[in-house]
């Protein structure tokens, strides 16, 4: 069987072209990686990451916006963007023939903004439409209203989309200064996965990918580590169910027990196999599902425990919960049941090493993280060395159950005081 091979590239531009060749596949996933995110954004211009992230799709010096959505769509293919705490990402699906029209749309994108002041006032409009409709996704803002108490005082704490006030006041020139600054050089990571030749990509990036003068990141705000706090929060919402989200801080992506937090997941409610989907909802019927999401970033990280329910539910689902927590905190795990998540993890990343998008994905990360790559056979390796004593150390390193968080959206509940079940 022909073998996957990754290759590293430093571009001309200061840029970083990363591939992994898959030669049986079909298909080429490309994404250009810009290292900023929001937690590195001043208050005054909180959002605009997200902001930019949406504008440079209304055109550049070559595109207008219709060019630039019909360029892959025309090849069957796919392309789209997104913006996370630390990173945000523009990427494209297209055929493995098709590779060089994909990146010179995405290099476009990232080198050559260009709007018009109609397109600015439109945009700013479609994003603060786009706040006021997460404030009606109770299973999304959520997330925000745990965040912000829990990461208090921190850049990291503050939604991605920003509020509304500071969208409204974005200027023209807040958004061309902000994308100058860190759409440029080695800030740059150009990650590809599928049928390819890395070394006809490198040379069509360094013949046609602009330099930019070097912007220092070292000193940048939101850099310095976030200090997870207990809160609890509680919002009125005219909902069917009352949400309920819970969260433990967890490792960032350089522990080295960031393998074990995988573990503690999968226990917790990574499937229909976990503890609380067993007992939430096979043993008590609670909640129609309730599951646990690990979280990472660079150097800090959380668990969250996410169910809807009938608000007179709520009180036993939190009880439950906690107990099924406390469990997992004093008694830890036997070595079948941590052989058997083994298992289930290592299953569950083969299945994804055929996704050329996960791969993709994958070496974007390592490479902004790390500077290296990490192969799944290198992670199956760290997998098969986790063991009993190493999820107890996980558990009682990080698993403190005093600075459990959790946030409620529902109706009335800003007056049940007694929804949270003392930990």
């Amino acid at each position: 069987m022909p073998s996957i091979k990754y290759k590293k590239t430093k571009l001309d531009s200061g840029a970083t072209l990363v591939s992994e060749h898959h030669p049986t596949a079909q298909s080429f996933s490309v994404g250009f990686w810009v290292d900023v995110g929001s937690r590195y954004e001043d208050e005054k211009l909180s959002g605009i990451t997200h902001f930019l992230e949406h504008i440079v799709f209304k055109g550049t010096k070559k595109r207008s916006a219709f060019d630039i959505a019909k360029s892959l769509e025309a090849l069957g293919g796919d392309l789209n963007a997104f913006t996370s705490k630390e990173h945000t990402c523009f990427h494209g699906l297209v055929l493995k023939d098709d590779w060089k029209t994909a990146v010179d749309v995405l290099m476009d994108l990232v080198s050559n903004m260009k709007f018009s002041k109609k397109d600015f006032a439109n945009e700013k409009n479609v994003i603060i439409q786009e706040i006021a409709m997460s404030e009606d996704q109770p299973d999304d803002i959520i997330y925000d209203y745990l965040l912000e108490p829990a990461y208090a005082g921190h850049y990291v704490g503050r939604p991605i989309l920003g509020s509304i006030k500071t969208v409204y006041g974005f200027k023209e020139a807040d958004v061309y200064k902000y994308y100058h600054e860190n759409y440029q050089g080695s800030n740059l990571v150009i990650s590809c996965a599928g049928n390819l030749n890395h070394d006809k990509i490198a040379d069509f990036l360094n013949k046609n990918l602009k330099s930019r003068k070097v912007t220092d990141f070292t000193l940048r705000k939101g850099s310095e580590r976030p200090i997870w706090h207990k809160s609890r929060t509680a919002k009125n919402k005219d909902t069917e169910q009352t949400h309920v989200l819970f969260a433990l801080p967890a490792t960032s992506f350089r522990d080295e027990l960031r393998m074990e937090a995988f573990i503690v997941n999968s226990v917790l409610g990574g499937g229909m196999t976990s503890r609380l989907f067993q007992s939430v909802r096979e043993t008590k019927g609670l909640a129609y599902s309730i599951q646990s999401q690990l979280h990472t970033m660079s150097d800090a990280g959380f668990i969250t425990i996410q169910a809807a329910c009938d608000g007179k539910k709520l009180k036993e689902l939190v009880a439950t919960t906690i107990r099924e927590l406390k469990k997992l905190k004093t008694k830890g795990l036997t070595s079948k049941e941590v052989d058997f998540f083994k298992n289930q993890i290592k299953g569950a990343i083969l299945l994804g090493s055929d996704d050329v998008e996960n791969r993709m994905n994958s070496i974007a990360i390592n490479e902004l993280i790390f500077k290296k790559p990490k192969t799944v056979e290198d992670i199956q390796k760290m997998i098969s060395k986790i063991n009993v004593d190493s999820v107890r150390e996980y558990i009682d390193n990080h698993m403190d159950i005093d600075l459990l968080s959790g946030a409620l959206v529902g109706p009335n509940v800003e007056s049940r005081n007694s929804w949270w079940v003392k930990s």
